[in-house]
């Protein structure tokens, strides 16, 4: 019999030794997982010093040996928290960032301010994390997503199908998709691949585990696919509808630049994430000549 706060110390050095970003965070998860408790119950466990028998204890530390050798945390408990959500995820999918939730943020805002029943278009959905959001706070949005990956697609699909939330979502490229709604969408959101060519991830758990279609933008600057993207948002927007597009930090001036000068965006904003680097584009469709 171990008590909690005994193996969330553990953990932590263990975690922190091998250099995982967030040591005390990943060890509450895991043990949250373990245990099936949420975040609070374990951190209070802790405190009261209450007993944990040998299974969860030989579980955890499993569990923690592996997240030291840098796999997923997230691939580890096979979920990942997003927003007012708990997405299913895996191997084949890019496990969605806390500072996607700010991109999300600017969909769910630019939806409501679209008035009733906007629509609402995600490219390269992914998981299905924005498109699940905007459809868990817009309630009267009509979602629709589109991801390449036949193995993304998958984990959006059940997404989708467990959350009961309602994204019209299909398999395919973001580029061509949708041409059912040109012109008539309000937002479009997207948070396509971005990495230029030949800029490895440092950390572990991206270079390593995230699919590459997720990651690369297919170009020296890594602007290729986010601009195509780009370019089918401008043919599925309506005039003064809204595009809200992630982008790396270092793409905080190129992105916005780029599509200033393809004539089809006005009010072209770019938004810092939590950490205070460059993180979202905000553009507005320019009225069709």
């Amino acid at each position: 019999m171990t008590t909690t706060d005994v193996l969330l110390a553990g953990a932590r050095a263990a975690l922190a030794g091998a250099g995982v970003p967030s040591p005390d965070a990943d060890a509450v998860e895991l043990l949250s997982y373990v245990l099936g408790v949420d975040h609070g119950e374990v951190r209070m466990r802790g405190i009261l010093r209450t007993a944990v028998v040998e299974r969860d204890v030989a579980r955890f530390e499993d569990l923690v040996d592996e997240r030291a050798a840098r796999v997923p945390l997230q691939h580890l408990t096979g979920r990942a928290h997003f927003r007012h959500l708990t997405l299913g995820v895996g191997p084949g999918v890019f496990v969605p960032r806390p500072e996607t939730e700010l991109t999300a943020g600017h969909a769910v805002d630019a939806a409501r301010a679209a008035g009733p029943a906007p629509v609402v278009v995600d490219l390269c959905t992914g998981s299905g994390a924005i498109a699940l959001a905007v459809a868990d706070e817009v309630r009267d949005a009509r979602v629709h997503a589109v991801e390449l990956s036949p193995d993304a697609h998958g984990w959006a699909r059940r997404n989708v199908d467990r959350l009961g939330l309602p994204v019209d979502l299909r398999l395919g490229d973001a580029t061509t998709a949708f041409d059912d709604l040109e012109g008539a969408v309000d937002v479009v959101v997207s948070n396509p691949p971005y990495i230029p060519d030949g800029a490895v991830p440092v950390d572990p758990e991206v270079r390593d585990h995230d699919p590459a279609l997720a990651l690369y933008g297919r170009s020296a600057d890594g602007l290729a696919v986010p601009l195509a993207v780009a370019a089918r948002a401008a043919v599925l927007l309506r005039a003064g509808g809204v595009l809200v597009m992630e982008h790396a930090d270092e793409q905080g001036g190129s992105l916005p630049g780029a599509l200033r000068a393809t004539g089809e965006w006005h009010d072209v904003v770019d938004h810092r994430d939590l950490a205070g680097r460059p993180r979202t584009t905000v553009a507005v469709r320019a009225p069709r000549g």
